[in-house]
C-alpha cells in the first residue's frame, strides 16, 4: 500500500467514523437501553441484539482474547524497546516498529478520549456492575484489530522471504481468526450494540490503513 493510497483510506474510515457517530447520535433513537438509556438506529440495533442476547461464554472467550492481543502489543513493544536500548536511538529503531508505538499511542488515546465522550451504553449491565457502561466504540474490537491488524502487517514484512512463507501463513492465520472472533464474540456475547462494534472496526481500519501507508515508505527499514 502507497502511503498517498494509505492516508486517502484512512481518510475514508475515518470520515464513515463520524458518520456514525452522528447516525447513533440523531437518526431512530429511542431508549431501548438499561436504566433507560437509548441509541441510535434503535431498530437495527435492537433487532441485532435481540437476536443475540447475553451470552457469558463469548464474553469471557473475548475477554481472553483482548489479554491475548495485549500479548502479542507488549511483545512487539519489548522488541522495539531491546532495539532503542541496543542503537540508543528511537530513529535507529526499524520504522516499523517506531511507527507501531505511534499506532499504539494513538489507540490508547482514542480509548480514553471514549471514556470521557460518552457516545452511547451498553445494551446491557454487565454482571457485577451497579450501573450501565458507556460502549461505543467497542475497545475490545478496537484493541484486537489494531494489534493483530498491524501484527499481520509486520509478518508480511519480517516473514517475506521464500523461507518464511510457512511461518507467515500460520501468523496470518492466527491474526485473521483472532479478529474474526472477537467481532462476532461482542456481537454474540451481547454486551455491545452492533454500532459499537462497528465503529470499533472501521476506527481501527483507520488507523491500521494510516499505519500501512507509513510502512510502505520508500526504503527498507533496519532489521534486528
Amino acid at each position: 500500500m502507497k502511503r498517498r493510497k494509505g492516508f486517502l483510506l484512512s481518510g475514508v474510515f475515518f470520515a464513515l467514523f463520524l458518520i456514525l457517530i452522528v447516525l447513533v447520535k440523531t437518526a431512530d433513537v429511542a431508549a431501548i437501553g438499561p436504566e433507560g438509556t437509548s441509541i441510535g438506529l434503535s431498530r437495527l440495533n435492537g433487532a441485532i441484539h435481540n437476536a443475540f442476547g447475553f451470552n457469558p461464554a463469548w464474553y469471557k472467550l473475548t475477554k481472553l482474547l483482548g489479554f491475548f492481543s495485549y500479548g502479542v502489543a507488549a511483545a512487539f513493544a519489548l522488541v522495539g524497546a531491546v532495539q532503542l536500548a541496543r542503537r540508543r536511538s528511537f530513529w535507529k529503531v526499524d520504522r516499523e516498529l517506531g511507527a507501531l508505538g505511534i499506532l499504539y499511542a494513538v489507540m490508547l488515546a482514542f480509548y480514553a478520549l471514549f471514556e470521557v465522550v460518552i457516545v452511547n451504553y451498553r445494551p446491557v449491565i454487565i454482571p457485577g456492575d451497579a450501573h450501565v457502561e458507556a460502549s461505543f466504540p467497542s475497545t475490545h474490537t478496537l484493541l484486537v484489530c489494531v494489534v493483530m491488524g498491524s501484527a499481520m502487517l509486520l509478518a508480511q514484512h519480517y516473514l517475506g522471504g521464500r523461507r518464511d512463507h510457512g511461518k507467515r501463513a500460520a501468523a496470518e492465520a492466527v491474526c485473521a481468526l483472532t479478529i474474526a472472533l472477537m467481532v462476532f464474540g461482542r456481537l454474540a456475547s451481547g454486551v455491545h450494540w452492533f454500532t459499537d462494534v462497528l465503529g470499533g472496526m472501521l476506527l481501527s481500519a483507520a488507523l491500521l490503513t494510516l499505519y500501512a501507508g507509513f510502512i510502505e515508505e520508500p526504503g527498507k527499514g533496519r532489521r534486528a
